[in-house]
């Protein structure tokens, strides 16, 4: 074998030697070092806070807050407050208020007609879609509206389902001794969900000046719920003729959970009516091609099998 072959071969193998020791004896990183760069948060641009938004902040909130102003200039028969009063009674959603919410039908509008126009448009039909262009506009105009009904009921139902517990623990605190107010804030305290977010702002106007009563009466005009209605209605009714608010609570208490037992008994009734669309649809087809497809297999074919 040439000396340069061994030559380069010892080369090779010293350099690997040498690098696989400098690896080995590479001291560790300090833990309590590694532990602080954890914790120090470093400051980020203004850039990367940016970009670490959701998508429909960075691109569709700077859009919809455009196209609000425009609406808020044009607006004359009061269809924000008309669209605000129907976004608190959904919760306000994303955080959307009137102005913003009219930014967010003609966004819709302006998408969902183009969208269809362009699709009609690919089939050479100029006339259809221009026809289908303005159709879908106007779909587009009254989808975000049959969206935010759904989020209103949703919202009002979830109200109604959690307002057996917290008329518990609200009747539970009056009965240790706590007053109306206390009570209520005890509820607060220890409960989460959108009737208990709706106390809470009632609580705060209270605790501001406000009378308990217009209080509590804008909580049912935002639940649009008819057993909160009756159980705010009750409360007010007992502070004005002076009855013990104790034993109206409990008497509310009884009857919610029979109205919460009807519900349940009511929904019971009417799950075999809706399990039969799923049947009908699903199950009898199948057990049709399961039962019949040999034999019409058989006719089809004919005697010679």
């Amino acid at each position: 074998m040439p000396t340069t072959v061994l030559i380069i071969a010892g080369l090779a193998a010293l350099a690997i030697l040498i690098l696989t020791y400098g690896l080995a004896s590479r001291g560790g990183r300090d833990v309590v070092q590694q532990r602080l760069e954890q914790l120090v948060v470093q400051p980020k641009s203004l850039e990367e806070m940016e970009l670490q938004q959701p998508l429909a902040e960075r691109v569709l909130r700077p859009i919809v807050q455009r196209l609000s102003r425009m609406a808020s200039r044009g607006d004359s028969g009061g269809l924000i407050a008309r669209a605000d009063a129907k976004l608190e009674k959904a919760g306000y959603p994303g955080g959307l208020r009137g102005a913003d919410w009219m930014g967010v039908k003609l966004l819709s509008t302006i998408l969902v007609g183009v969208g269809v126009g362009l699709l009609m448009l690919a089939t050479g039909r100029v006339q259809l879609a221009l026809l289908f262009g303005v159709a879908g506009a106007g779909l587009g105009y009254m989808l975000p509206e049959f969206w935010l009904g759904g989020k209103a009921k949703k919202r009002s139902f979830a109200m109604v389902l959690q307002l057996p517990d917290a008329l518990d623990l609200l009747t539970i605190s009056v009965e240790a001794g706590l007053g109306f107010d206390a009570a209520l804030a005890k509820v607060v305290e220890k409960m989460e969900g959108p009737l208990v977010n709706e106390f809470r702002q009632a609580l705060a106007e209270i605790r501001m000046g406000r009378t308990r009563r217009d209080a509590l009466r804008d909580v049912v005009t935002r639940a649009d719920a008819q057993p909160i209605a009756n159980f705010i209605g009750a409360i007010i009714q007992a502070e004005q003729l002076g009855v013990p608010i104790a034993k109206v609570l409990q008497i509310q208490s009884q009857q919610l959970r029979i109205e919460r037992r009807q519900r349940a008994e009511e929904l019971a009734a009417k799950a075999p009516v809706k399990m039969l669309f799923p049947m009908v649809g699903c199950i009898f087809p199948t057990i049709f091609i399961v039962i019949l497809g040999p034999a019409i297999i058989t006719v089809i074919s004919g005697p010679g099998i």
